[in-house]
């Protein structure tokens, strides 16, 4: 997902696939431990995705005030 899409999100839809992105991101990385991933790079994208639908949450948090 690119930024231009998480933007488009409303505030829902965002917090909503955000926990799934959290949950999907745990479940990837205990699969990791137990036995390795073919591409261990995907842990970082989604880790920096998460944080991507985060920062969009707090600017929208802080526009709001």
């Amino acid at each position: 997902m690119k930024r231009e899409n998480i933007k488009e999100l409303t505030d829902k839809e965002l917090r909503d696939r955000l926990d799934a992105a959290e949950k999907a991101y745990v479940q990837l990385k205990i699969q990791h431990a137990i036995t390795p991933l073919d591409n261990p790079a995907k842990i970082t994208l989604d880790r920096r995705m998460i944080a991507r639908m985060k920062t969009e949450l707090r600017a929208r948090e802080l526009n709001i005030k």
